[in-house]
């Protein structure tokens, strides 16, 4: 099935705690096997248990897609070691003041969008690390373009209240359609409810009818 509801840890905010690309999820210890095998089928990749930096908040400190990840440089390392052996995946841990990348960054296999609050040169870095090309932008004015948005290298899922000219840069740099859509009942951060690849789609278990059939359509699965 290419798309399924589920939670994690009994809470519907999967995006929050976990991240996948087109390869691996990561996901916190704790997850039932049976659980493990659901998303490993609808994503069609190898799920791995981790922490980043002792958290279990996976999707909130880390950005990845197929080329590299990034993860706050707090990182432990056995988690460093962890990651090196599951992926083959670019790795950079920035020493800058920020850590919940996964809130600042948008990124699938042909492009990166940023929080204009990060630096130019960790965004170039980023784009070196990611194997694209990588520009700061906003979604409804704000940096969070990370939160506000999911994308995959199918297409985008964004908060509704994204402006034209946001949306025009979004679909210019990722290269797929930008759709609006919420979460989880009507979350207006998409990225907390939304676990998503070019093959499959595990939302959040409070996502209503109305709003899989919008992610359906936006991730074109």
């Amino acid at each position: 099935m290419s798309v399924i509801i589920e939670d994690v840890l009994g809470n519907p905010n999967i995006g929050v705690y976990c991240l996948s690309n087109e390869e691996i999820i990561l996901v916190p210890y704790g997850l039932s096997k049976r659980k493990l095998e659901r998303f490993e089928n609808c994503l069609k990749v190898k799920a791995y248990p981790i922490s980043i930096s002792s958290s279990i908040l996976i999707g909130v400190l880390t950005a990845a897609n197929s080329n590299g990840i990034i993860v706050p440089y707090t990182i432990k390392s056995n988690e460093l070691k962890i990651l090196k052996t599951i992926s083959d995946l670019n790795i950079v841990s920035p020493k800058v003041k920020w850590t919940a990348f996964g809130n600042l960054i948008l990124v699938n296999d042909f492009g990166a969008i940023v929080a204009p609050i990060l630096p130019k040169s960790l965004i170039n870095k980023l784009a070196d690390n990611f194997g694209v090309e990588a520009a700061p932008g906003v979604i409804n004015g704000l940096p969070y373009v990370g939160s506000l948005a999911v994308t995959t290298n199918k297409g985008v899922l964004v908060n509704p209240f994204i402006k034209e000219e946001e949306k025009k840069l979004l679909e210019e740099i990722l290269k797929v359609p930008v759709f609006p859509g919420t979460v989880n009942n009507g979350v207006l951060f998409p990225k907390s409810g939304l676990l998503a690849n070019s093959k499959g789609v595990i939302a959040g278990s409070l996502t209503s009818g109305k709003e899989l059939m919008a992610i359906t359509q936006a991730m074109n699965v």
